[in-house]
C-alpha cells in the first residue's frame, strides 16, 4: 500500500525545479534592493534642499498666518465691531492709538515677504542647477559607455645615424636650443638631430663614468712582532720591520710593549691596500729577519 502510494507520488523528484525557481526569486528580490538604493542615492542631494526649502516656506507662511490673526484680533477693552459696521470707521478709531505698532508689523511682513520672494528665486536657480548637472552627467556617461577606446601604439626609437664632423657655432647654438626638446609628452616623430644629441651625451656620459677611479679598499692593522729575548735590539728589529717596503703598503706609528721578565714587544701599526698586501705576505716578509724576529701576530684588523 504504502509502495504504490509513493510511487504516484512525483514533488521528490521534481525538487530540483522548485530550488531553481526559489533561486531566481531571490535574485530577482536582490536586482531590484540594489537598482533602488542606487536611484536613492542620486536623489538624496536634491531632496535634501527641497525639504530644506519647503520647511522655511512653511515657517514663513505661519508666522505671516500669525500677524494677520493679531492684526485683525480687538485690542483688550475694545468691544469688537458690531455686524453690518463698515471696518473702515473702526480702522479710522483706532488708527491714533496703534499707527506705531501697525508700521512696525507692516515692516516686518514687507521683510518677510522680500525673504519669501529671494527664497523662491534661489529654490529655482537650484532646480535649474539640478536639472543641468543631471543632464550633463546623463551626456558624459552615454558618451563613456558609446565611445570606443583608441588602440595603444607602440612607437620604436629611430636608428641613430652616423656622426657628423665637428658642428660650427652656430650648430652649437642650435643645439643649446634643441635642449629644452621634450622626449616623452609628443607624439610626433623624433628629429634626427634630436637623436644625434642625446646619443652624443650618453657616450660622453659613459666615457666620464669609465674613467672616475674606483674607491680603494683599505684595512689598518695593528701588528705584534715579538723578539726572541730580552737581550734583543728592539730598535734595530724596528728598523728591519720598516724595511719591508710594497706597493699599497704604508707603516704607521710604533710602540713598545712590555711581555713580562723584561721582555717587550713592538707594536706596530700599518695601512694596507686589500687587493695588493695580504697579511700572509705581510708576515712572511716580517718573519725573514729570523735574528731578531720570533713571531708575528695581528692585534687589531679594521676596514678603512
Amino acid at each position: 500500500m504504502a509502495a504504490s502510494f509513493l510511487g504516484t507520488e512525483k514533488i521528490w523528484f521534481d525538487k530540483y525545479k522548485y530550488d531553481d525557481a526559489e533561486k531566481q526569486y531571490y535574485e530577482n528580490l536582490s536586482q531590484k534592493s540594489v537598482l533602488n538604493s542606487h536611484n536613492q542615492t542620486q536623489d538624496d542631494g536634491a531632496s535634501t534642499i527641497l525639504r530644506d526649502i519647503a520647511r522655511a516656506r512653511e515657517n514663513i507662511q505661519k508666522s505671516l498666518a500669525g500677524l494677520r490673526t493679531v492684526l485683525n484680533s480687538p485690542k483688550e477693552g475694545q468691544a469688537p465691531p458690531p455686524p453690518g459696521h463698515s471696518g473702515s470707521c473702526t480702522s479710522t478709531a483706532a488708527a491714533p492709538n496703534n499707527s506705531g505698532e501697525n508700521s512696525e508689523l507692516l515692516s516686518r511682513v514687507a521683510s518677510l515677504e522680500h525673504e519669501n520672494q529671494n527664497l523662491q528665486k534661489v529654490v529655482k536657480d537650484l532646480q535649474s542647477a539640478i536639472s543641468k548637472l543631471e543632464s550633463r552627467i546623463s551626456t558624459l556617461e552615454k558618451s563613456a559607455t558609446s565611445a570606443p577606446r583608441p588602440p595603444a601604439v607602440c612607437k620604436l626609437p629611430a636608428a641613430a645615424p652616423a656622426r657628423p664632423p665637428a658642428a660650427a657655432p652656430q650648430q652649437k647654438a642650435e643645439e643649446d636650443d634643441d635642449d629644452d626638446i621634450d622626449l616623452f609628452g609628443s607624439d610626433e616623430e623624433e628629429d634626427s638631430e634630436a637623436v644625434r644629441i642625446r646619443e652624443e651625451r650618453l657616450r660622453q656620459y659613459a666615457e666620464k663614468k669609465s674613467k672616475k677611479p674606483g674607491l680603494i679598499a683599505k684595512s689598518s692593522i695593528l701588528l705584534d712582532v715579538k723578539p726572541w729575548d730580552d737581550e734583543t735590539d728592539m730598535a734595530k728589529l724596528e728598523e728591519c720591520v720598516r724595511s719591508v717596503h710594497m706597493d699599497g703598503l704604508l707603516w704607521g706609528s710604533s710602540k713598545l710593549v712590555p711581555v713580562g721578565y723584561g721582555i717587550k714587544k713592538l707594536q706596530i701599526q700599518c695601512v694596507v691596500e686589500d687587493d695588493k698586501v695580504g697579511t700572509d705576505i705581510l708576515e712572511e716578509e716580517i718573519t725573514k729577519f729570523e735574528d731578531y724576529v720570533q713571531s708575528v701576530d695581528i692585534a687589531a684588523f679594521n676596514k678603512i
